[in-house]
């Protein structure tokens, strides 16, 4: 490991500590803080290269994903049970701390398909949506405004806060559903979906989130768009990343790096064979394989990088 990388990993490894002593990851001051420093720290710009780092950090950088995750999922719980308290939550949904995050990354990923997909899609699913799903309301409300949303998540009790956010909302109430089920258990239904959304954290380790990845790839309709969620440089000590050579039986079409404060990578792929261009388009089916070699980099919404791994479909756009 280079020595400029040193006090990076050096910072994380001490909060990781800090961290991993807590009783108790609920809101609160302390925990706040803790978590506030280590994402701002992570945020530092860096090219520290994951696959390189000692086996000893390698493993800490797995636990620190993990309880991040569990942070997260309790405190999107803890919001969504305060901001279903009210009469109209939806009116309440910005109160969330993040939101403004969510806000630019469902932003960029409604562009990214919006680039690729020439005609909305009707029906969208989103794979590990939790207790406050902010990215199926915000593109529903926002992006998406007529398009039908469903929302998987394996926690019951999670899909119950889900849902009364949206249960006294007369439109999202008809548009917006929640499916409790382990996504590897859902085939023949998954042909249903024009997008599907796979969330950062569903598959904890990259073999469980190859393992996903497959199953998709099974069983999604072919042309169908398949959004992930990656992470790059230091973020990677958040989230899981995904290697877009990974992505078996997919065409990687663009992949996203942001250099602001949103911390997660996109990727957006579709699912071979490619029969279509745009929903209703018909082309040649021949496959084309995916293209993983670095291509030269633009700033089109100034959040930072975009890799176009395949142009093809310029002429298009």
């Amino acid at each position: 490991m280079e020595s400029h990388q040193e006090p990076l990993v050096a910072n994380i490894t001490n909060l990781y500590e800090k961290i991993s002593m807590l009783v108790d990851l609920s809101p609160s001051n302390h925990v706040n803080t803790l978590f506030t420093k280590l994402v701002l720290t992570c945020l530092s710009p860096s090219d520290i290269d994951i696959t390189k780092l000692s086996e000893r950090v390698q493993e800490m950088r797995s636990r620190l994903i993990k309880v991040c995750g569990e942070a997260e999922g309790i405190l999107e719980g803890h919001f969504s049970t305060f901001i279903g308290s009210h009469a109209n939550p939806l009116d309440h949904i910005s109160i969330f701390p993040y939101y403004s995050n969510y806000l630019k990354l469902t932003h960029l990923e409604f562009s990214m398909l919006q680039k690729e997909c020439t005609t909305l899609p009707n029906q969208v699913a989103f794979i590990g949506s939790g207790p406050l799903p902010l990215t199926s309301i915000i593109l529903a409300t926002k992006h998406l405004i007529s398009t039908s949303f469903h929302n998987y998540d394996i926690d019951p009790s999670a899909n119950a806060k889900a849902s009364q956010l949206v249960s006294s909302d007369p439109d999202l109430s008809k548009r917006m559903f929640f499916h409790t089920a382990d996504v590897m258990n859902v085939s023949s239904g998954l042909k249903e979906y024009e997008v599907i959304f796979l969330a950062a954290l569903v598959g904890m380790h990259k073999e469980e989130k190859a393992h996903v990845i497959r199953h998709l790839a099974e069983y999604m309709a072919p042309g169908a768009f398949l959004l992930l969620r990656s992470a790059q440089g230091a973020r990677a000590f958040l989230y899981p990343v995904i290697d877009p050579c990974d992505l078996q039986g997919f065409e990687v079409l663009s992949v996203f790096h942001p250099t602001d404060e949103v911390i997660n990578s996109v990727i957006i792929a579709r699912k071979y064979p490619r029969p279509i261009l745009s929903w209703n388009q018909e082309v040649d089916s021949t496959t084309l394989p995916s293209k993983c070699s670095d291509m030269p980099c633009f700033n089109p919404l100034n959040h930072g990088n975009i890799i176009e791994e395949l142009a093809i479909d310029e002429q298009l756009l």
